[in-house]
């Protein structure tokens, strides 16, 4: 067949090789295609029905509730953004905060200028973070705020931590444990810049406590305020403001009182073991105060030194040494000396300048810390010898010079505290015979003698509207004729309620009232036998009277008050020698009466080895008082021992243990005195019992002379009754 003139083509094999190469690219192209194209097969495949419903729901709530959240949060964070704005602009300037007391504080220093006591809220001065000791301030942010200087002024660890621990031990989440930071609790101190307001609250206390409330809202409120504090100061303020404002126990309040109060030296100046006490007072101040109990008060520093070193304060030597040397008491604040004195000083000076002052006061007074330590230490030896165990009898003392100036005084056996009840200032009692040296104070001053005379023999009296009344002496014997002196030496009753009879119960009743006896004193005759009642401070003072020549004297313990940093004094002493009451020569009659009473008489357990006193016992009606009271050329002292509830003492008269207790005193006040004569009469002798004649005698009548004996005292007498106590 004809091709039309082409050839045809040469026949060849199939490359067969090639054609196998080509293959595996195909292949390749193929799978990648697959590849690519399956995920397309796969979303093709639909969920089943419920999935896809519950998927879609659960989106939906997810995106409505992220929605709401951060809607919410952004809310919140503005309102709290406001609010702490708004706080920001209400904050005070740092300096206007330091010192927040609602009071002043009393200062009050003895007759040496040395403090030994204070009251009020006690206030040392402003101090600062960078200029109180630097282990203070470490002690205060371990004990407190570990994280203080690294948190914005809340401490959400801190929170959570307190949460849970409070939860464990069975408590609400926000009762117990708070958790708060420095900055938050330094907001509470502030009150949260709300000021004391009187119309609002019933009194400061009230305040004070709804500062303190706890609530959720308050939490709130403080957590807002700590942040705008945090934003308004410098952490060193905020430290500052916390160390100044922080109640330390003893009613100091910041650091420098409480440095002041406890050792006696500036805030700057205190070592670890003190800076751990202070810092370890913050959590409970009022009982871990080293004055109320050293070795709890040592036992909270020693946890507080070893959290200083867990963080890095102090080196584990440094740890070890303190614990081992714990910080001791100033010796003023270990003595707590005159409590009872330094309560009284405060009743005595204007509420204004006291109790109520706004202002910082200091007040020099008329203790001596050394006659002060001599009463409560005699005290403390009489009762522990000779008083049975379990006893409740109490007993008082004050002692002072002749003038009123009170050097010392003990209101109750237990001798370290504060604000109790006073016996030696509060407790009207009755005087018993320690009030017949006025009724013979008026007989001398009227012209009779210590060697004047009266019968002691048995009297009855008609009272009217009491009927009959038949005094009888403790003896229930009687002596005949008797001197005055030897009537006041055995302290004898019929021979006392005649003379007060014969000059006339209102003349005893207006000397011993000018002498200083305030209280209100008996009408009837029973008046000459101490049935009246009075304090110890005031027949101590009126006995001061007697001592300095017969003018009375106020008792007084305020010499000068003045303010803080003011040179002036606002008011001076408010007592001392007052008006003559008796002529000198009648007062030293009288002291050398009351001197033999000590040494021949009642109160021979008083007598001193080394020098001349006088004085006088006292025992009212089934012995529910017994005083003595006495003094030497140097010094007064009164002491009274009783009951509270008036209970009767078993066994226990003037003479005894009160007098023996005044022996004590005396002995340790004028240790290391020269000793001095009393300024009494001399030269003269008093009848003994051997001269005493029994039966009545009509003496010869003379005319009454000053200073000189009178034997018509029986003819004026003699129709007189009495009666009393010893």
């Amino acid at each position: 067949m004809s091709n039309n003139g082409r050839k045809n083509p040469r026949l060849v094999a199939d490359d067969r090789r090639r054609k196998k190469t080509a293959k595996p690219q195909a292949t390749q192209a193929t799978k990648s295609t697959r590849r690519k194209t399956a995920p397309k097969r796969k979303s093709g495949r639909k969920a089943p029905l419920v999935v896809r419903l519950f998927g879609g729901l659960f989106g939906w709530i997810f995106r409505l509730i992220w929605a709401a959240t951060w809607r919410i949060t952004a809310v919140v964070a503005l309102i709290v953004g406001m609010a702490v704005l708004y706080t920001y602009s209400t904050l005070p300037d740092v300096r206007e905060v330091l010192d927040g007391r609602a009071r002043g504080s009393v200062t009050l220093r003895d007759r040496d200028g040395e403090v030994f006591a204070w009251r009020g809220d006690q206030f040392g001065g402003v101090v600062t973070a960078e200029t109180v000791s630097p282990h203070l301030k470490n002690a205060v942010v371990a004990t407190e705020d570990k994280r203080f200087y690294r948190h914005f002024g809340i401490s959400p660890r801190g929170v959570a931590g307190a949460v849970r621990i409070n939860l464990s031990e069975g408590r609400g989440p926000l009762s117990g444990h708070g958790g708060s930071t420095i900055t938050q609790q330094t907001a509470k101190l502030l009150c949260l810049g709300v000021k004391y307001d009187k119309s609002v609250w019933e009194s400061e206390q009230d305040y004070v406590q709804d500062c303190r409330r706890g609530s959720l809202w308050r939490k709130a409120k403080e957590a807002i305020y700590a942040l705008a504090m945090e934003a308004k100061y410098t952490k060193n303020e905020i430290l500052s403001i916390y160390l100044n404002r922080a109640y330390m126990g003893s009613g100091a309040f910041g650091a420098e009182a409480a440095a002041q109060r406890y050792f006696g030296r500036h805030a700057a100046e205190l070592n670890p073991q003190q800076s751990a006490i202070l810092a370890g007072l913050l959590t409970a101040p009022t009982r871990l105060a080293p004055t109320t109990n050293l070795q709890r008060s040592h036992d909270r520093a020693a946890t507080v030194l070893r959290l200083m070193y867990q963080q890095g304060y102090l080196s584990e030597e440094e740890m070890e040494a303190a614990q081992n040397n714990p910080a001791m008491l100033s010796e003023a604040a270990e003595a707590q000396t005159g409590g009872y004195f330094a309560d009284w000083v405060m009743e005595s000076g204007p509420d204004f300048f006291t109790r109520d002052t706004t202002e910082d006061v200091l007040i020099s007074t008329t203790l001596d810390q050394r006659i002060q330590r001599a009463a409560e230490e005699a005290l403390q030896a009489v009762f522990d010898e000779k008083v049975k165990d379990g006893s409740k009898a109490q007993a008082a003392i004050v002692v002072m010079s002749a003038d009123g100036a009170v050097r010392a005084m003990v209101g109750g056996r237990k001798t370290k505290v504060t604000g109790a009840f006073n016996r030696a200032t509060m407790a009207n009692r009755q005087t018993g015979s320690a009030f017949k040296p006025f009724v013979y104070a008026t007989a001398l001053e009227l012209g009779y003698s210590f060697n004047s005379t009266v019968v002691d023999e048995p009297y009855c009296l008609d009272i009217p509207g009491s009927g009959r009344w038949c005094p009888e002496n403790y003896t229930r014997k009687h002596y005949g004729r008797v001197t005055l002196a030897d009537a006041l030496r055995r302290s004898l009753n019929v021979p006392a309620v005649k003379v007060s009879e014969a000059v006339g119960r209102e003349q005893v009743r207006k000397v011993a009232s000018d002498f200083g006896i305030e209280s209100s004193l008996a009408d009837g005759p029973a008046l000459a036998l101490g049935a009246s009642e009075s304090t110890l401070l005031e027949m101590t003072g009126a006995y001061a009277g007697i001592l300095n020549g017969g003018s009375s004297v106020t008792p007084y313990g305020l010499v000068e008050l003045s303010l803080l940093g003011e040179e002036e004094p606002m008011m001076g002493a408010g007592g001392g020698i007052g008006e003559r009451v008796i002529r000198e020569e009648a007062a030293k009659e009288l002291m050398f009466m009351m001197n033999q009473v000590v040494m021949t008489g009642t109160g021979g357990r008083a007598k001193l080895p080394d020098r001349e006193v006088a004085g006088k016992t006292g025992t009212t009606q089934a012995a529910r008082d017994a005083w003595f009271l006495g003094f030497s050329a140097d010094y007064v002292a009164g002491v009274w021992m009783g009951y509270d509830d008036n209970s009767p003492l078993q066994g226990v008269t003037g003479g005894g243990l009160p007098a023996e207790i005044w022996r004590e005193v005396m002995i340790r006040v004028h240790d290391g005195l020269e000793p001095k004569p009393l300024p009494m009469l001399r030269g003269q002798q008093v009848a003994t019992d051997r001269d005493i004649d029994p039966r009545p005698q009509q003496q010869p009548q003379q005319q009454p002379q000053r200073g000189r004996g009178e034997t018509a005292v029986e003819r004026i007498l003699r129709d007189l009754l009495g009666g009393g106590n010893r």
